[in-house]
């Protein structure tokens, strides 16, 4: 079934992406046009284009010289022409796919175009994004080109109070990470009054990628809490007893699952402590659970990967993305039980106020589409799910990276010396080194044994949040050994000899220039110093490029394929060339949570030395194997979290609307009326007996007095 579904969606693509190929040569045809108009006369075709639109002109029809309009405005105003292969990632964005673009393709320019052509109907345009820092960054690059044609952009941060959310979503264009456009849906169905909505509609949306939005953080729904009225005493005293409680003899665990239960001797060792009888009476239910968020908060959530301290605060880490989720908290006891095993101050448990999944909100927009470098082995779910075809867009030149072989090493520090051996040698040629690491303890351990052997390093991760832009900005420059999380593998773009409009934005704020509060002064400066800027790297690009590009260094496998290729593709953008290698062991959290037993017996038959690598077809079948078993785990948790939502959202938006019709009604005492009437229907046929032919009155007046 899946091979016939796969060959069905090729099959597609090969029709769509005809589509592509023929809108795209119509505005290469036209390019030419448009180069020869003044500035007044091309911002003055917006205008013109919303005319046609309102006349009735549909969006296919104005897409070539749309298109061709951004196409000239970004060559003025960033110095940046859209590529061809550019413009057909754009016209599949509009056609409502998925456009699978490789490193370095420039996508964020990309989504200029469609985000352009949609925003004319004046209904708005939402630019997904992955985190705030991107969001703002975009915004401000790419909305000089809209800006400059006489559209509004906003952007939406998680810093920002009610009144500059709501501005930035009455603009034609806005920038907001896929977490915030969802956490407002919420908040403004929970708001008591129209005055304090801050969204206007779900339009078209395109998600940067999107299947990082849709597929990796899917897991996890979106969920508004209000504390509840007190905290329990007890957390504490659960976190010192399971530490009493030894695995596989007072509990067992399934790596595999994440779920860890009480055995027949662990009972006992709880019912001792407790001082009763029988521990799963109905009426100790509340022990129950923090019993079971006790030996969870021990067992399945580490410290520096699922969660870090700071401040005194138990903070949750996005593992996809390397990223704190700010204010985010779990549920149902399971954040007091990690900070009580912390020893930081018990917050109060919260209960859920809303909540919506990623795949739900993001099905109430009219239009999707995204984008992204890894989506192709995601193709069926994104169909089966959103309705969304993959198409994939040719590179601009052909790409010479090199994808060596996986090393793999008998123990963690082993594999850890032999990265570190590689890094030195790189590192004395000049050649810059870019080193993945799966979690926050994965990077810091690392970091450690550089600074062991006095290699020079900067570490990404959360942190060091607050330098993400130097450190990614500077990572391809000459000699840098950067270590990261997965901070550093999507929305990232680590330019050969460094990135010189980075360095030109840090100079033309330096000299007191800002491009919010004086965009004139700053555009007058920006292309003369992005040119010095770029003739400054020139040498040292070329220089990169003779020692071989980036060189891209895993270690250790995600529990998606996608993840490991997002961090591959940091080399060899846009046909530079690159290397990239992943270092493994056996004693990588992938193999110790799926091949467990087959990792001992294979070392039983092991006749090497300790730092030897190993080499054994055999063994990377069962790593590739383990990791299929991890997506396919993965997937059946989305499922299960969207089946489990999909039963609400039927609810949810009955609700919604109701409350949206009470808040935007010019008069609400006959649609009150009618409620009441409707309440007092239900509660009498509750109420009423059937048999013997009489009414049951002190039920209903029971019912009424509630």
């Amino acid at each position: 079934m899946a091979s016939l579904l796969h060959r069905a969606l090729r099959a597609g693509e090969g029709r769509s992406f005809s589509r592509i190929e023929e809108l795209a040569a119509r505005v290469n045809a036209i390019e030419g046009d448009f180069e020869e108009l003044t500035d007044a006369e091309l911002c003055g075709l917006t205008d013109r284009f919303r005319r046609r639109f309102q006349d009735g002109a549909s969006t296919v029809e104005l897409l070539p010289e749309a298109f061709a309009t951004v196409r000239e405005a970004s060559r003025r105003t960033l110095g940046q022409r859209h590529f061809d292969v550019q413009v057909m990632g754009g016209v599949a964005l509009h056609l409502g796919s998925i456009a699978e673009m490789a490193t370095g393709a420039g996508k964020t320019l990309v989504a200029s175009l469609p985000a352009y052509l949609n925003a004319l109907s004046g209904r708005g345009v939402h630019i997904a994004t992955v985190n705030d820092y991107l969001a703002a960054r975009d915004a401000e690059k790419i909305g000089r080109i809209h800006r400059f044609l006489g559209l509004s952009v906003g952007v939406v941060l998680s810093d920002m109070d009610p009144e500059a959310r709501r501005h930035a979503y009455l603009a034609d264009i806005t920038y907001a990470t896929g977490t915030e456009l969802g956490f407002d849906y919420l908040h403004d169905n929970m708001a008591p009054s129209r005055d304090v909505v801050v969204q206007r509609g779900h339009n078209f949306v395109v998600i940067d990628e999107i299947d990082s939005v849709l597929i990796d953080e899917a897991r996890t729904p979106l969920i508004i809490s209000g504390p509840a009225e007190s905290v329990s005493d007890e957390y504490g005293l659960f976190a010192a007893l399971v530490e009493e409680l030894v695995a596989d003899h007072h509990y067992e665990l399934d790596n595999k699952l994440n779920v860890v239960a009480l055995l027949d001797a662990g009972i006992d060792v709880v019912e001792a402590k407790l001082g009763v009888e029988n521990f799963y009476r109905p009426e100790l239910g509340g022990r129950i659970r923090m019993m079971e968020n006790a030996l969870k908060a021990k067992e399945l959530f580490v410290r520096d990967r699922d969660y870090i301290v700071a401040g005194g605060e138990v903070q949750i880490v996005d593992v996809s993305t390397g990223r704190v989720l700010e204010g985010r908290r779990f549920n149902d006891g399971l954040h007091q039980a990690l900070e009580a095993k912390e020893g930081v101050e018990v917050q109060p448990e919260n209960q859920t106020l809303a909540t919506i999944t990623a795949q739900n909100y993001f099905r109430l927009y009219e239009r999707v589409s995204g984008m992204t470098g890894t989506a192709r082995s995601a193709a069926p779910e994104f169909q089966r799910t959103y309705g969304l075809a993959v198409v994939q867009i040719p590179d601009r030149k052909p790409p010479q990276r090199i994808d060596r072989n996986d090393k793999i090493f008998r123990t963690n520090r082993a594999k850890l010396e032999a990265v570190a051996e590689s890094v030195a040698d790189r590192h004395r040629r000049g050649q810059p080194v870019l080193i993945g690491t799966v979690s926050v303890e994965k990077s810091e351990q690392l970091s450690e044994v550089l600074s062991e052997r006095g290699i020079p390093h900067n570490v990404l991760n959360a942190r060091h949040i607050d330098r993400e832009a130097t450190i990614v900005a500077r990572a391809g420059r000459l000699g840098a050994v950067t270590v990261a999380t997965n901070m550093a593998g999507r929305g990232t773009d680590i330019m050969l000899g460094g990135n010189p409009e980075f360095e030109a934005e840090v100079e033309l704020r330096e000299r007191g220039l800002d491009p919010v509060a004086d965009p004139e002064a700053y555009e007058r400066e920006w292309l003369p110093t992005l040119e010095r800027k770029r003739a400054e790297s020139h040498d040292e690009h070329k220089h990169v490029l003779s020692i071989g590009g980036l060189c891209v260094i895993g270690t250790e496998r995600h529990d998606s394929q996608r993840i490991d290729d997002q961090l591959r593709g940091r080399s060899g953008r846009q046909g530079d060339p690159g290397e990239t290698r992943f270092y493994l062991s056996l004693e990588d959290d992938l193999l110790q949570r799926f091949k467990v037993d087959w990792i001992k017996s294979f070392l039983r038959s092991l006749n090497l030395g300790p730092n030897e690598a190993i080499k054994s077809p055999q063994l990377s079948a069962v790593i590739d194997a383990a990791q299929a078993e991890a997506e396919a785990v993965g997937f059946e948790e989305r499922k299960y979290v969207l089946k489990y939502d999909d039963i609400l959202d039927g609810q949810r938006r009955a609700v919604y609307e109701s409350r949206q019709e009470l808040m935007t009604s010019d008069d609400i005492h006959e649609q009150t009326r009618l409620m009441i009437r409707h309440v007092l229907h239900d509660l009498v046929s509750q109420a009423r007996v059937r048999h013997d032919d009489h009414d049951d009155a002190d039920s209903l007046f029971e019912q009424l007095a509630r």
